[in-house]
C-alpha cells in the first residue's frame, strides 16, 4: 500500500468540517484512499458506490437513509452521478452540523460538479487527489525512470509488465473519453476529443496557440477553448499561465499546455519504454512536463505556479509564488551537466527569487552561482521545503 500524501490532511479536516470532497480522475486511487481513511478514523462509516445499482437503491429515500445513519461517516463515491443529492446534503448538514458526516468522491472538478460548489458553500473542503507523485512512490523502491515512463495512475505504474501497463492505459483512455467525459457533460464527440488530445501532445510543454489548433481541427476558436477547458476540469491537461513581474518587459502572454500524467502522454505518442523515449523528439518536453507535475502535485495550497518568458528569450520553466513573493524559480534540464544561458540569468534578475534551481535527472548538487543551484529529482524536495513551498513531515 502506497501512502498518499494528503491522507493526514483529509483526516484532520474531518475532525472539524462536516464534509470533504476528494476529486480526481478515474482510477487515480480515490476509493482506495478513502477505504484506508475508514480504518483510521474513530467513527463508524458507510461506503456507497453510486454507480452500483444496489447502493443507489439504498438511497430511494435518501433523507430517511441519512437520518438513520447520522451518527456515521457516509462516503458517497462518484457523487457526480446523483447531483440531486446536493441540496439534501446541505439540509442534513445544517440540521446536525457535526464534524465528519460526509466524504464525497468525484471524477471531476468543482466547476463540473456545479451543484456541490453552489449548494455546499461553507460546508465542504475540496481535495484533489492527483496521480501518484514522486514523493509518494520513492519510498517504495520505484525508480523515477519507471514512474516517468508509466505515469502515476496506480494500475499502470504497478502493472507487472510494460505490455500490461500499456493495455491498462488503452482501456482507461477509451473508457474515459467514450463514457466518463460524456457523463460529465462533454458535448464534443469522442473522436474529436481523441484527436484533440493527440494534437496537444505535439505542443506538450510549448505555448498554446489556440488559432493553429482550431484550424487544424476545423473548429472555431471558442469551441476549441471550451474543449480544452473541459479537459482541464476533468484533470487530463494542465495550462500553466505566464508570470508577469515587470510591465516594462515584452512578456509572453500565452499559456503553456501539458498532458498532466506522463504515462498518458507517452501512451498517446506511442512510447512504452525509456529506450523508445530516448530517441524521440519529445524527450526534453516530456521530462519538463514530468518534473512540473511532480512539483505542483506536492505544493502547499497557498503556492501558485507559473512559467516566465519574455520575447527576448529570458525564461524559467516554473515559478513558485507564495503570498505575492517569488519563492523559487526553476529551470528543468534533461542533462546531468546543464548549462545556464543568458536568458536564464536575465530571468533570475527579473524574478528576484532567493534561490533558483536547475532540476536534472541525476546530477550531483552544486552551486553555479550564489543563488543558482543544480540538483536532481531526488534532492529538489529539500530546497523546496526550505523555501516553504512544500511540507515534508
Amino acid at each position: 500500500m502506497i501512502e498518499r500524501s494528503i491522507e493526514k490532511e483529509i483526516i484532520e479536516a474531518l475532525s472539524y468540517l462536516p464534509s470533504v470532497a476528494i476529486l480526481g480522475p478515474r482510477q487515480v486511487g480515490k476509493t482506495t484512499l478513502v477505504k484506508q481513511i475508514m480504518t483510521k478514523i474513530n467513527r463508524p462509516s458507510i461506503y456507497l458506490d453510486l454507480e452500483y445499482f444496489a447502493d443507489r437503491d439504498k438511497l430511494r429515500e435518501p433523507d430517511l437513509y441519512f437520518q438513520e445513519h447520522e451518527d456515521k461517516l457516509v462516503i458517497l463515491d462518484e457523487i457526480q452521478r446523483v447531483p440531486d443529492l446536493f441540496p439534501l446534503l446541505r439540509s442534513m448538514i445544517d440540521k446536525k452540523r457535526t464534524p465528519g458526516r460526509f466524504i464525497l468522491l468525484g471524477s471531476a472538478s468543482p466547476e463540473l460538479i456545479k451543484a456541490s460548489s453552489e449548494t455546499l458553500a461553507g460546508r465542504i473542503l475540496y481535495f484533489e487527489l492527483q496521480p501518484l507523485h514522486y514523493r509518494e512512490i520513492s519510498p517504495n523502491h520505484i525508480t523515477y525512470q519507471q514512474h516517468w515512463i508509466r505515469g502515476g495512475f496506480p494500475d499502470a505504474l504497478l502493472a507487472p509488465t510494460e505490455r500490461m501497463s500499456e493495455l491498462w492505459m488503452r482501456g482507461f483512455l477509451q473508457t474515459y473519453i467514450e463514457r466518463d467525459l460524456v457523463n460529465l457533460g462533454m458535448t464534443a464527440s469522442p473522436e474529436m476529443m481523441r484527436n484533440l488530445l493527440r494534437m496537444l501532445t505535439n505542443v506538450h510543454g510549448g505555448l498554446l496557440n489556440y488559432s493553429d489548433l482550431a484550424n487544424s481541427l476545423d473548429i472555431t476558436m471558442p469551441t476549441l477553448k471550451n474543449h480544452i477547458n473541459f479537459l482541464e476540469r476533468a484533470f487530463l491537461v494542465r495550462r500553466l499561465e505566464p508570470y508577469f513581474v515587470n510591465i516594462s518587459k515584452r512578456l509572453i502572454k500565452s499559456p503553456k499546455i501539458f498532458i498532466r500524467d506522463s504515462g498518458l502522454f507517452h501512451f498517446l505518442i506511442g512510447i512504452t519504454d525509456l529506450e523508445g523515449l530516448s530517441g524521440n523528439i519529445s524527450l526534453r518536453n516530456s521530462w519538463e512536463g514530468y518534473v512540473i507535475q511532480q512539483i505542483i502535485a506536492s505544493l502547499e495550497h497557498n503556492v501558485e505556479s507559473y512559467f516566465y518568458r519574455t520575447k527576448d528569450q529570458a525564461e524559467m520553466d516554473l515559478v513558485l509564488v507564495k503570498n505575492g513573493e517569488v519563492k523559487v524559480a526553476i529551470e528543468i534540464k534533461y542533462s546531468n551537466s546543464p548549462g545556464f544561458n543568458r536568458g536564464n540569468t536575465v530571468s533570475v534578475e527579473d524574478l528576484g527569487a532567493k534561490i533558483n534551481l536547475i532540476v536534472t535527472p541525476q546530477a550531483e548538487d552544486y552551486w553555479i552561482k550564489s543563488n543558482v543551484r543544480v540538483c536532481n529529482i531526488n534532492s529538489v524536495w529539500k530546497y523546496l521545503n526550505d523555501q516553504g513551498v512544500i511540507r515534508i513531515d
